[in-house]
C-alpha cells in the first residue's frame, strides 16, 4: 500500500468535532446520501483523501478502515420522492442532519464539506470549501457517503438494468442520457430534474 497523505483530523481540536459530507446531489437517479464521522487523534489511513480522487476499489478498502477505527460513524439517505417534495439542496442538507443524529457521540463542533450548511441543534458548524481534501473526518464522510450510495445503486441496478446504474451510478453521462431517451424515466428517477429530450439535447450541444 503506497501512499504518504496526511489530512488533519480535524478542523477544531479539542471538541468532538464531526465531518459531513454528501454523495449523489447532481444525480438524475436515486437518492442523496450523507455521512458524519467522528475520528480519534490517532487516526491516520495514508490513502485517506476526498472521494473522487480515489478509485472503488480503495474506496471500499477505506470505507472497512474507517468504520472499524472511528470513534462514530453514521449514514443516511433522502429518497427521490422527498428530492422531488423539498428539493435536492434542503434534501442534501436533511440527510446530513439525519446522519448526526445518528451518531453514538454527540458532536460539540461538525466541519461541514461545501459552502452551506443548515445549523444543526445549535451546535457550532464550520463549512470549508473542498473540505473533503483538507480533513480527514470531512474525507472519511465522504468516502461513506459515496460508498454506501454506489451500493445502493448497484442494488437498483439488478431491476432496472437498462440504465446502467451499475457503471454510472445515476449521473447524468451521456450512457444515461441515452438510456433515457430510449426508455424513458422510472421511479427512481428525479422528476424535479426535469429530465426531458430538450434538456438532453441542451446536454449534449454543451457537453
Amino acid at each position: 500500500m503506497t501512499g504518504t497523505l496526511k489530512l488533519p483530523n480535524f478542523y477544531m481540536p479539542g471538541e468532538v468535532d464531526a465531518g459531513c459530507d454528501e454523495a449523489g446531489r447532481g444525480c438524475f437517479a436515486g437518492p442523496v446520501f450523507a455521512a458524519a464521522v467522528v475520528l480519534p487523534a490517532g487516526f491516520h489511513h495514508p490513502l485517506l483523501n476526498d472521494s473522487k480522487q480515489v478509485n472503488a476499489a480503495t474506496r471500499d478498502i477505506l470505507r472497512n478502515y474507517i468504520e472499524t477505527f472511528a470513534l462514530a460513524y453514521s449514514v443516511a439517505m433522502v429518497d427521490v420522492a422527498e428530492i422531488d417534495t423539498i428539493n435536492i439542496l434542503k434534501a442534501s442538507q436533511k440527510a446530513m442532519h439525519l446522519a448526526l443524529d445518528g451518531l453514538q457521540a454527540r458532536p460539540g463542533f461538525i466541519s461541514v464539506d461545501g459552502n452551506y450548511f443548515i445549523p444543526y441543534k445549535n451546535i457550532p458548524h464550520q463549512c470549508i470549501i473542498k473540505g473533503d481534501g483538507k480533513y480527514a473526518h470531512i474525507a472519511a464522510a465522504s468516502i461513506l457517503a459515496k460508498t454506501y450510495r454506489d451500493e445502493y445503486m448497484r442494488q437498483l441496478h439488478t431491476a432496472y438494468p437498462q440504465y446502467n446504474w451499475h457503471s454510472n451510478k445515476g449521473y447524468g453521462t451521456a450512457e444515461h442520457r441515452l438510456a433515457i431517451e430510449t426508455h424513458g424515466i422510472c421511479e427512481h428517477h428525479r422528476k424535479s430534474f426535469k429530465i426531458t429530450s430538450a434538456q438532453l439535447t441542451f446536454f449534449e450541444q454543451k457537453y
